[in-house]
């Protein structure tokens, strides 16, 4: 089996609602199992500003479904829930990311790993931490370091996963 971590994202409808549906169906995915969840976190847009906010989080999951697999299982889950895409950045119901998949690095036009700009991104960094503070990055750093890099992207805890 395979480790994987996802960013799950959603700003229409019921924000949270959405994610906590995503990480159900991410373990009901074939061969698949839901091994972590971060907690909720709201977030301001990136990219296109003129929309609500976020709520973001990360998943890592256990899997036997290949790299291009798995990004295609979660593109339909995507679907599933009426994502569409009339320009980038757009507001959506549901977006998925495959972040990493063990440290496999591919870099095709369909899928790269590891996520380019995950390094980057408090909206994806501060649930990863959550759960993986540890986990490094391939050529930058652990993601507990990275993460101490953005307090300042309006990233905030919404709702704790830790009982």
């Amino acid at each position: 089996m395979a480790r994987a971590y996802i960013a799950l994202g959603s700003n229409l409808r019921d924000p949270a609602d959405e994610v906590s549906r995503a990480f159900a169906e991410l373990g009901d995915l074939p061969t698949t199992r839901l091994v972590r969840r971060s907690s909720l976190y709201r977030t301001a847009p990136v990219g296109y500003d003129n929309q609500p906010d976020f709520i973001n989080a990360v998943a890592e999951v256990e899997t036997s479904l290949s790299p291009l697999e798995l990004l295609r299982a979660i593109l339909q889950l995507e679907n599933q829930h009426g994502r569409e895409r009339p320009f980038p950045n757009a507001p959506r119901v549901l977006d998925l990311d495959l972040l990493l998949y063990d440290d496999i690095a591919i870099r095709t036009t369909e899928l790269t790993l590891p996520h380019p700009r995950m390094h980057e991104r408090g909206f994806v960094l501060l649930p990863l931490a959550e759960i993986a503070p540890d986990l490094e990055i391939p050529g930058h750093d652990r993601v507990a370091s990275l993460a101490l890099h953005c307090a300042d992207q309006g990233v905030a805890l919404l709702e704790s996963s830790v009982p």
